[in-house]
């Protein structure tokens, strides 16, 4: 977790879309085009938050992305470590071994003991750090965004999910492609 990349954003964004739209499946391609983001960006990440468990797909005329567990259950958390992996916010180097002083009579207990304070503080704030994200559902965001954002949006958003949905469907009755 040492950087959270633009890659956690745009995937929990993708994860935000189907919050309140449980039923409806959409490629990688309509994410990314509901974004303004390439699809190739995107093929690389919601791959990692479908072996997380967190999003299912499947194939066909209907087939795409959703969500594989409630909302309240997905973790901002999980998304990230979904997405970058496990990473600690600081690796220690062990400096205080290399302290000059302590050349010529080798290096006391004292000083090489126990884990290193400056480890010791960043530890601290990268446990309080995933404590917070541990603490944050997508259910949460979502339910903070419905505060802010107009019901006329959320028509908008559902209408453009349906047109491309349907424009799957017709596609596909034709002989085109009906993949995620």
């Amino acid at each position: 977790m040492a950087h959270i990349t633009v890659s956690v954003e745009y995937g929990i964004h993708c994860l935000l879309w189907f919050v309140d739209n449980p039923e409806r499946s959409l490629s990688s391609r309509e994410l990314a085009e509901l974004q303004g983001i390439s699809p190739s960006f995107l093929a690389k990440i919601l791959p990692r938050l479908e072996k997380a468990g967190i999003v299912s797909s499947n194939e066909g005329i209907r087939g795409g992305y959703r969500l594989a567990l409630p909302p309240e259950k997905i973790t901002f958390l999980s998304i990230i470590d979904a997405i970058e992996g496990y990473k600690p916010l600081f690796e220690c180097q062990e400096i205080r071994r290399r302290c000059a002083v302590f050349e010529e009579n080798g290096l006391p207990q004292w000083a090489i003991s126990g884990t290193c304070s400056v480890h010791k503080v960043i530890l601290q704030a990268e446990n309080a750090m995933r404590d917070v994200l541990a603490n944050q559902t997508l259910a949460d965001v979502a339910q903070r965004l419905c505060q802010i954002a107009p019901n006329s949006f959320y028509r908008d958003v559902n209408s453009w999910m349906d047109q491309k949905i349907e424009a799957r469907t017709v596609r596909s009755s034709k002989g085109g492609r009906g993949k995620t």
